[in-house]
């Protein structure tokens, strides 16, 4: 392994990160903000750290192999979030380092999960970076990079298949490079279009700038205590559950739709229809039960499940409502979406739709099986047959998800034992809703509360969480196993 070549793209991954701090620099300056002086102090740390690394480790032709590649995405990963913490740090917004690495871990991972006791007392410039943050880390920064730099050749594979979530990185054009420039441009106009949207519907500049650079990465940070709830408006709140059910979309169908015209790729996917119907029948099932059991009016019942079921499942944790107070089924079901996500090649987190859609249909096929084991059952997507490694990628993938769970889960059970209030469900719930990048839980992590009581401890497992879950485990869990790191 090359060492040497993966700190050389590491040192300009950083330079990257530096130059997109230059935003909030500016908007302290036109605001006159004390935090300025914190981020110019950021900027000239991470470019210079970056050049000095990058100048230092020179590199010839070649391409990154497999290993390489996984280093260089894992290690990219935890130095942004390790950079990012610096304006945080420097401006004081948090009472200490750990809490302002928390915060750029759940901002890079699109986490949501905040420490901040009070979001709208802090300079807006902080408060645009955080946003930014999850912006970057929506579609990817790794992606980013390909999209911006020829250089890596085809070892760019590597990285986007190491990065990109879903079970396999799609490659859309011949070029993966190509692929990336592709999917981050339609990223981009995306959040065009809803800020344009949100600001035709009355929200202030700065909150529909912070609101559209959180939907569409689905991350969940407001500038705001009370998330969407804050600006009361049914158009904003459309205006959001539009913007969240695309960003949870396959973004290679919105290739297909805009840049191939073949409307056909997004009518035969059968993870889009199963994506879809989960959350309307959530929808409804979430409005019945409030409808019953808090004699919520319909017309309120469905403003609220509807928003609250495409936040969660999209994993965005938008909130309009304080969902820990609804009934046990509607927390119970929001738990299940938790778990589910929204679809491959998309920006949301947790198991993903097409991961349920093939463990059903294995499982149906092991049944058929139970009564004629020499039967030979293809197991199709559509019109495609899934081959038998793909297969087992994706039943090793969910049975490793589910370990890292229980794992978290008795480590956070632990950690709460002496804490006053804590319990079970707030232990499950912080570890599912981090591994899934979801942001706000049950319980003492719901959504009126956020993370700022958990010990050191814990907030440093749900940072392994959140890395762990946005890189899709195996990504970070391999650099443990003691033959990655053999040298040849």
């Amino acid at each position: 392994m090359r060492i040497k070549v993966v700190c050389h793209y590491l040192g300009l991954l950083i330079i990257i990160l530096g130059c997109f701090m230059l935003v909030p620099l500016v908007w302290s300056l036109v605001a006159g903000e004390s935090a300025s002086a914190a981020f110019a102090i950021a900027i000239a740390i991470t470019i210079g750290l970056g050049l000095v690394v990058w100048r230092l480790t020179p590199v010839g032709e070649g391409r990154l192999n497999r290993r390489e590649a996984i280093l260089l995405v894992a290690g990219g990963w935890i130095l942004a979030s390790l950079f990012g913490t610096i304006p945080f740090a420097l401006a004081g917004t948090f009472p200490n380092y750990l809490d302002a690495l928390f915060e750029s871990v759940s901002g890079f991972t699109t986490t949501g999960a905040t420490v901040l006791t009070s979001i709208e007392g802090q300079p807006q410039s902080i408060l645009l970076w955080r946003s930014i943050t999850q912006w970057l880390g929506g579609m990817g920064i790794i992606t980013l990079f390909v999209a911006l730099f020829p250089i890596l050749g085809i070892g760019a594979a590597h990285l986007v298949e190491a990065e990109m979530p879903g079970p396999e990185a799609g490659r859309l054009t011949p070029r993966i490079r190509d692929t990336a420039k592709a999917v981050w441009s339609l990223y981009a106009v995306f959040s065009a279009l809803e800020l344009v949207a949100l600001l035709i519907a009355g929200l202030p500049f700065f909150h529909a700038l912070t609101v559209t650079l959180s939907t569409m990465p689905t991350g969940g940070f407001t500038g705001t205590n009370l998330s969407i709830a804050t600006f009361g408006s049914p158009a904003a709140e459309g205006i959001v559950i539009f913007f969240m059910i695309m960003a949870g979309v396959n973004f290679g169908l919105f290739y297909f739709l805009f840049w191939k015209r073949q409307p056909g790729q997004l009518l035969r996917s059968t993870e889009l229809r199963v994506y879809l119907s989960l959350f309307l029948i959530a929808s409804v099932l979430i409005a019945i039960d409030l409808m019953i059991n808090l004699d919520m009016a319909a017309g309120e019942a469905f403003r609220q499940s509807g928003f609250q079921s495409v936040s969660i499942m999209t994993t965005t944790g938008f909130t309009t409502a304080n969902f820990d107070t609804w009934p046990m089924f509607s927390r119970s079901a929001l738990l299940i979406l938790m778990l589910i996500g929204a679809s491959a090649g998309s920006t949301g987190g947790a198991l993903k739709v097409i991961r349920l859609v093939v463990l059903v249909k294995y499982t149906y096929n092991q049944i058929l099986r139970a009564f004629n084991p020499r039967a030979i059952i293809p197991l199709r997507l559509g019109k495609a047959i899934l081959p038998d490694p793909g297969i087992s990628r994706i039943v090793g993938m969910v049975v490793l998800y589910f370990l890292t769970i229980f794992g978290a889960f008795l480590m956070m059970s632990a950690i709460g034992t002496n804490v006053p209030g804590w319990d079970q469900l707030t232990s499950l719930s912080s570890v599912i809703s981090c591994v899934g990048n979801v942001g706000p839980g049950l319980s003492m992590v719901g959504p009126a509360a956020n993370y700022e009581f958990i010990p050191p401890i814990g907030k440093g497992v749900l940072m392994a969480c959140m890395l762990v879950g946005r890189l899709e485990l195996f990504t970070m869990l391999i650099l443990f196993v003691p033959a990655f790191w053999k040298w040849r």
